[in-house]
């Protein structure tokens, strides 16, 4: 890369901020790239982002994506940066939606010399952090940000960031000093302590007040202030604080609400904890469980993606001893397989070259609804642009070997081939959309027990890669099929209600009598009762979501299930994902043993076995509401 180069990156923030022997291997590793005026580079929350884009000539414009509209719309001129933020915080999915106004002229950064120079350059990093943070303390922008992520139900991850609690994203590691401390002796105790604030006492030892490194600036030496003078002459007063229970996106808020950086945080005596910073609640993402879906998204290898598939036993362990809930794993654990499928199909794809046509690779199960635990197995397909017959033999022929490789490759990094070949590999499962639709009309209309088992495994489906337009035309079309057809219903439920509740004659737990899990009870079989419950009821009331807890949400919202009856088999099924998960955890984090769904109730604390048994009589009545609504002949356990 030629001088001009160096120098027009190296002016730049904050790449102005780099020795000259990064700058220089910076500028090498640049592509540049030309986009037509009206060309979309990112659609927000769809497309994933390899490279950092530098503005060399021309305009782009960015924008929130709502409701159809363009929002929050920026144009970015020459010089200007997109990308940082979404690889940083985001997972590498675009925050914002990307159009040229102009033709443009971009640099493209690669992201492993981008995310290298940021584990390298704490203020190169901070280049980023701060500007969300200052976007986030933005009412418009925060109010729509929050919006847009709560409407959409196949969000990037953002919303589950701010949800989380603001536990161990704020330092306990404060500086602080009396309310009558010069300003001087107490700006340089905030820098022996390396803080950018300090928190202020009075006289009986309670935090009133706070100063900020721009506190000082701004009030100090801009305005040539007197800096033998008390410190409490400057602070911020009184002391804005949440309590430590809080949750992030919450602690933002009230950052947003009172327009400050700085926020200290109190347990329930009213005790200062720590003190909370925008960049604090930014950068902590690589502390937690989403650091290992940026490790994922780095890695160039599928070795590399086997290894890091191999952490998740133990991180699950950790939060799990961390309090976590069953519905939060799996959504993680599901995440996680998410992102490396996504590392998988840029492989695959690279390997296979351009698809010939639009595509849609779906997964279903446990994964296509979100609720992965740490014993899967592959279940996916392809569904591929409709065609015109004469060229549809070569153009499944190029998908079932791009299926071929994503299913290898799958397995290779931990994730088994389905034992019943439910998968884009097989012939029957790689189909163009006319045929999957042509399946659909099948399953429901014909109803036999093979039709109700496959429309149990591909109706819980959703997009894993690809073209999202195919999915939700399948799942129009779904609905469409299903209305008027009650008895598809029946017959779902019918075989819904020949599963018998673990429990017997006395209401004591029943356990497999004989063979490899003697003694123990099938976990994940009584939790397809429910599973099968929430998939009737949203089937029949159009809910488009996949997720169990989400459905059973949506419908008694609907008013197809009672508030009481809803919470019942909410807890229900969190309990025993629960005790799945722990039981999974346990094999393979503490015995190096393969995970199952087998649980020995001896196993069980006193109250885990009564709360079992509990749980099981709720599936009895869970099986009621199916007779009554579908069947009208099980009377479920008296």
């Amino acid at each position: 890369m030629d001088q001009q180069t160096i120098e027009f990156i190296g002016r730049i923030k904050p790449f102005d901020l780099l020795p000259s022997s990064d700058l220089e291997r910076a500028a090498e590793a640049l592509v540049v790239k030309t986009f037509s005026r009206g060309a979309v580079l990112f659609r927000q929350k769809i497309s994933e982002i390899q490279h950092l884009h530098i503005v060399r000539k021309g305009r782009l414009e960015r924008y929130i994506e709502e409701g159809g509209e363009k929002r929050l719309r920026t144009v970015m001129d020459e010089g200007e940066i997109y990308g940082g933020i979404s690889m940083l915080l985001n997972r590498s999915m675009s925050v914002r939606s990307v159009e040229a106004v102009e033709d443009t002229v971009c640099y493209l950064l690669p992201k492993e010399i981008f995310l290298d120079l940021c584990a390298r350059y704490d203020d190169f990093t901070a280049h980023f952090t701060t500007t969300f943070g200052k976007r986030m303390l933005d009412r418009c922008y925060a109010a729509i940000i929050a919006k847009t992520a709560q409407a959409d139900e196949e969000d990037t991850g953002l919303p589950d960031f701010l949800n989380r609690p603001l536990e161990g994203t704020y330092s306990r590691d404060f500086a602080s000093c009396p309310e009558d401390l010069s300003i001087q002796d107490a700006a340089i105790r905030m820098k022996e302590n390396n803080k950018s604030y300090i928190l202020v006492r009075n006289r009986e030892g309670e935090f009133v007040g706070l100063v900020t490194d721009n506190d000082l600036r701004n009030k100090v030496v801009a305005q040539s202030y007197d800096i033998h003078r008390p410190i409490a002459d400057i602070m911020a007063s009184p002391l804005i604080s949440v309590p430590s229970e809080s949750q992030i996106f919450e602690a933002i808020m009230v950052m947003i609400q009172c327009n400050i950086k700085h926020l200290a945080v109190r347990d329930e005596q009213e005790k200062v904890l720590g003190v909370a910073t925008d960049q604090d609640i930014l950068v902590s993402q690589g502390q937690s469980p989403v650091f290992l879906i940026h490790e994922i998204q780095a890695a160039k290898t599928l070795d590399e993606i086997g290894h890091r598939h191999e952490q998740l036993p133990g991180l699950v362990k950790t939060l799990m001893e961390s309090g976590a809930k069953a519905h939060h794993l799996n959504r993680f654990i599901s995440e996680v397989s998410d992102s490396i499928l996504r590392k998988v199909m840029q492989i695959s794809l690279e390997e296979a070259g351009e698809p010939p046509v639009r595509f849609a690779f779906l997964i279903f199960g446990s994964e296509g609804r979100k609720e992965q635990t740490l014993k899967t197995d592959q279940d996916n397909a392809i569904v591929f642009e409709d065609v015109p017959k004469e060229s549809e033999k070569e153009v499944q022929e190029y998908f079932l070997k791009l299926g071929e490789k994503v299913c290898g490759h799958l397995d290779e990094v931990g994730y088994s081939y389905c034992e019943f070949n439910v998968m884009a590999k097989n012939p029957d499962w790689c189909q163009p959309l006319e045929q999957w639709k042509q399946y659909f009309r099948d399953w429901i209309r014909h109803a036999e027990p093979l039709d109700l088992l496959k429309s149990s495994i591909f109706f819980d489906f959703r997009l894993g890669y690809g073209h999202r337009g195919l999915v939700d035309e399948l799942q129009k079309h779904l609905f469409e099929t299903l209305a008027g057809w009650v008895g598809f219903f029946r017959h779902l439920s019918e075989n819904a209600l020949e599963f018998k509740p673990p429990l017997d004659f006395f209401g004591k737990i029943s356990v497999v009598s004989k063979g490899e899990h003697q003694n123990k009870v099938d976990i994940k079989s009584a939790m397809t009762l429910i599973v099968d419950f929430a998939r009737i009821y949203a089937l029949q009331n159009r809910v488009k979501s996949t997720n169990t807890l989400e459905r059973l949400r949506d419908i008694q919202r609907l008013g197809a299930l009672r508030k009481d009856d809803h919470d019942d088999l909410a807890y229900v099924y969190g309990f025993l994902m629960q005790l799945r998960l722990a039981h999974q955890v346990k094999l393979m984090a503490d015995e190096q043993r393969k995970p199952d769904n087998y649980i020995d109730p001896k196993s069980l604390s006193y109250v885990e076995r009564q709360t079992l048994r509990e749980a099981f009589k709720h599936l009895g009545k869970a099986q009621g509401k199916l007779s009554m609504d579908f069947s009208g002949w099980y009377t479920g356990i008296g």
